[in-house]
């Protein structure tokens, strides 16, 4: 093609893209094409990643393709393996989409459907997709370092320890959080279960199969989709067979086997079970979201939500909160998170075997993750307002559903109980109201797409497909998280005592990993067995806790590129930072603040004391007490990760000033030069 044909089909592209988002911000009708909303995302994608990033990764960070990574330059087996291109693109992928991009956008449609998409366009292209680039250029640059020992290295010890300490209790929190989603997705179907089971095993052997016998990845590959599509069809015969309630479980046993799953991804070898799972865990991640955005363009719903609600003052009835700051807390995967600085500096680093990769494994996976965020808005937004706040609405715990659909009603999105329970019955459930949390929403959108696209009759199928789709989507975060935090942990042992920071020692991976998963483990047990206990206890703080991530790996972006003296391009990181900071911290403000008991975590706890206070039956009085130390202890654990990343961020500040006006020498902290062809002398 000429160069004047491909300027030409780029500006189309690009009109294309803006008009989309135009017409979606500015239509005045009640309802509006979802494909407005694709086109938008489609051509936001190809112009980003075929502009931004390629700008990004050849001006401002200069990646070297010669270049040898930590997977050949510290090369020993377990955690540092050179992996084929695809295989680290699945494994990152399938780590970073956690329930981020699916449960996120869904919560935030009460805003409407215009502040999330705007933000998961904006965020993560100008945002989540720089901030997971530089984090692991960074990383690749300095030996697979995780994010706290390169702020130690970069800054000072005072801010790395602070970093250290503080990544290692957010992730606790995130990995926590994690598990409780997936407990709750297995405890609805054994064939979420049996189809999880199944992808392990199929992923020792394929990574048995390519890395001993050295069967190409073609072959493991066909072999594991294949052997994928038998589960999810043998999952949806269980009943049929009789066996499902072999798959049938409590949560407490749901929570102990991902405990164990989790501890052996952590110490296990990662050809072995956690890249090839994560790998196949891909192809069913992408597969799915592909059809489901042929099953959109093929349906071309209407949305029934408006481009804005009357909820963006806070008011809302899914959770309190004005559109700013919570939709940017809300949605975060899809748009930037903390997480994937975590993940970009954990494990990825290590099997990456070439440095330009970056482009498409750090950048391309966060711009493919907004996609998955996208349709999930769509498929939530495309439901009835009425029949979304019905499975959403927090008050569904404590009033019956005639008054649920009766406030409902009269806050303007009609919804009736009959029309509840048809719905109910339709996805072969008892009922749909307070299935709250954002993924039994996603289900229900998702079977109402496939079953007008492939046959009404079969709008059960789909809802239990979906949610063992889900299951099986965040479950790949906990594996790569846990063997992550491992790496963390290890840094922040090793500065105790040198030998539990050796990744080569078997006796200190698995100490640590074993600590990790107790520390996680424990929160998650105790949220399964107690509904006001364990994780449950810290749940509201989840999303700060991720962004606050995300302010600490673009502070160590911004110092990387002033000591690579790429200064003049450090906008690229600042702005985002800023805003990022903007938003975050306005959030812990004001859950800590704010006078509503419903929003501030202080007044919840004095609300709670002034009730114990008043006296009330044995049964009150035991809920009131566990309110009251919730909001005590999220005061505590909120404040503590806005002082910390403070402390984190102005520690930064000293150190840019400081290089930026020659008052301290630049010392980059990246490992000596390897060249590929070099490898054999290393």
């Amino acid at each position: 093609m000429s160069k004047f044909l491909r300027i030409l089909l780029w500006f189309g592209i690009s009109a294309l893209g803006a008009g989309s988002v135009a017409y979606s911000a500015l239509h005045q009708g009640e309802t509006i094409n979802a494909l407005w909303l694709v086109v938008a995302g489609l051509c936001t994608f190809a112009v980003a990643y075929r502009f931004y990033s390629k700008w990004l990764v050849t001006k401002v960070l200069v990646l070297d393709a010669q270049r040898a990574t930590p997977a050949y330059t510290k090369k020993d087996g377990k955690d540092y393996v050179p992996t084929n291109k695809w295989v680290v693109f699945g494994h990152h992928f399938a780590a970073i989409a956690g329930p981020g991009p699916l449960v996120g956008p869904v919560l935030a449609a009460q805003f409407g459907y215009l502040p999330g998409m705007l933000w998961l366009l904006i965020g993560a292209t100008l945002g989540g997709g720089v901030h997971d680039a530089i984090v692991m250029f960074a990383s690749i640059r300095r030996g697979g370092k995780s994010l706290g020992q390169m702020l130690k290295e970069e800054i000072n010890p005072v801010v790395g320890i602070v970093a250290m300490i503080s990544v290692l209790g957010i992730m606790t929190i995130l990995l926590a959080v994690l598990g409780l989603v997936v407990v709750k997705a297995l405890a609805e179907s054994s064939w979420s279960l049996f189809t999880i089971a199944m992808t392990i095993p199929l992923a020792l052997i394929m990574g048995i199969a390519h890395t001993i016998f050295k069967v190409s990845v073609r072959g493991v590959t066909i072999f594991g989709i294949v052997g994928l599509l038998v589960s999810v069809w043998a999952g949806s015969k269980l009943p049929e067979w009789g066996i499902a309630h072999y798959f049938d479980h409590r949560g407490e046993w749901h929570a102990l086997a991902i405990m164990i799953y989790g501890f052996a991804a952590s110490v296990l070898p990662v050809w072995l079970l956690l890249a090839p799972r994560d790998y196949l865990s891909t192809f069913m991640k992408i597969g799915t979201v592909a059809v489901l955005a042929v099953a959109i363009i093929f349906v071309a719903p209407q949305l029934h939500m408006p481009k804005l609600t009357k909820f963006v003052d806070g008011t809302g009835l899914v959770f309190a909160g004005t559109v700013f700051p919570f939709v940017f807390i809300t949605i975060a995967c899809g748009a930037i998170s903390g997480f994937h600085a975590l993940i970009s500096s954990g494990t990825t680093p290590k099997l990456l075997d070439r440095e330009d990769n970056i482009r498409s494994i750090a950048y391309g996976a966060m711009v493919t993750e907004m996609l998955v965020a996208l349709m999930a808005l769509i498929a939530a937004c495309a439901l009835m307002p009425g029949e979304y706040f019905a499975i959403n609405a927090g008050m569904n715990k404590t009033l019956p559903p005639d008054k649920v659909v009766e406030t409902i009603t009269a806050a303007g999105f009609p919804v009736t109980v009959d029309g509840m329970n048809k719905l109910a019955t339709d996805i072969g459930e008892k009922t749909m109201f307070g299935r709250a949390g954002g993924a039994p929403t996603f289900a229900v959108g998702m079977a109402h797409m496939f079953a007008r696209a492939f046959g009404d009759g079969l709008m059960a199928f789909w809802y239990h497909f979906a949610i063992m789709f889900e299951a099986l989507f965040i479950l790949t975060t906990i594996d790569a998280g846990t063997r992550v935090g491992r790496f963390i942990l290890q840094d922040f042992m090793g500065g105790i005592w040198k030998p539990l920071g050796n990744t080569r020692s078997w006796p200190a991976n698995v100490f640590a990993s074993a600590l990790l998963v107790a520390a996680w483990g424990y929160f998650l047990y105790m949220g399964v067995v107690d509904p006001l206990g364990g994780i449950n206890t810290l749940w509201p703080i989840f999303g700060i806790a991720n962004q606050l991530l995300a302010v600490i790996g673009l502070c160590l972006g911004t110092t990387v590129l002033i000591k690579m003296g790429k200064a003049r391009y450090m906008a690229v990181t600042v702005l985002p930072l800023l805003f990022l900071m903007s938003a975050t911290f306005s959030a812990g403000y004001i859950k800590i603040f704010d006078k509503d008991p419903k929003m501030g975590f202080i007044a919840g706890a004095n609300e709670a004391a002034a009730n114990i206070a008043k006296g009330g039956t044995e049964a009150q009085m035991k809920v009131w007490s566990a309110l009251e130390f919730n909001f005590q202890v999220n005061v505590a654990v909120t404040g503590f990760f806005l002082l910390a990343v403070g402390v984190i961020f102005f520690g930064c500040l000293y150190e840019w000033v400081r290089l930026l006006s020659g008052a301290k020498k630049v010392v980059l902290k990246e490992d000596p030069y390897v060249a590929l062809p070099d490898l054999e002398r290393v």
